[in-house]
């Protein structure tokens, strides 16, 4: 009964925003900017683009809040605005991801389970060792083991092939795992 609750005020909050209160504006930043942040810096992995992007995604959310049709949370509508920002921050730097389809590449075995040694190691490690890699691997392990995707949909909003998706994933986690195991972490 708590959780309808505090999803009742979330909508109350939003209509108050709808409303034009400017303190709702205020208390919406402050309930979400943390998360939002964090969930682009994982993509962009640069402070100040990350930073970029969060303004600009309540920027667009706040102009287009008389839009927002409660078929998900404001958290899950917001989140995907700032996803979407952070990938098009990324293409302006001109992150590669090469796209299998369109490669003569050659076919990578599929996914070996991982060993009791591999789980050991602590999220906050693999979190300073995914800031390590390089740009479109760092994209697809964020937003599949962070974000929550599955392949299908990172391949949708990254526009590429699910090969690709499949292929920059399994690459990211054995760069991951190599990094890890050689303490290259910054």
């Amino acid at each position: 009964m708590l959780e309808l609750t505090k999803n009742i005020q979330h909508d109350d909050l939003v209509e108050r925003c709808r409303q034009g209160d400017q303190r709702s504006y205020g208390e919406l930043y402050q309930k979400y900017s943390k998360a939002m942040y964090n969930t682009s810096l994982r993509i962009v992995n640069h402070t100040a683009d990350a930073e970029d992007v969060l303004q600009e995604s309540f920027v667009d959310a706040f102009a287009a809040i008389e839009s927002f049709a409660y078929k998900s949370t404001f958290g899950a509508w917001l989140k995907r605005i700032v996803i979407n920002k952070s990938i098009n921050a990324l293409r302006k730097r001109k992150m590669e991801i090469i796209d299998i389809d369109k490669t003569s590449a050659v076919h990578m075995p599929e996914e070996d389970g991982l060993d009791k040694e591999e789980q050991k190691y602590k999220v906050e490690e693999i979190k300073k060792a995914v800031k390590e890699l390089p740009n479109g691997y760092r994209t697809v392990i964020s937003l599949h083991l962070f974000e929550g995707y599955d392949q299908e949909e990172i391949a949708e909003i990254l526009q590429i092939s699910h090969a690709t998706v499949r292929t920059q994933y399994m690459r990211a986690k054995q760069k991951l795992l190599s990094l890890i195991k050689q303490g290259g972490l910054s």
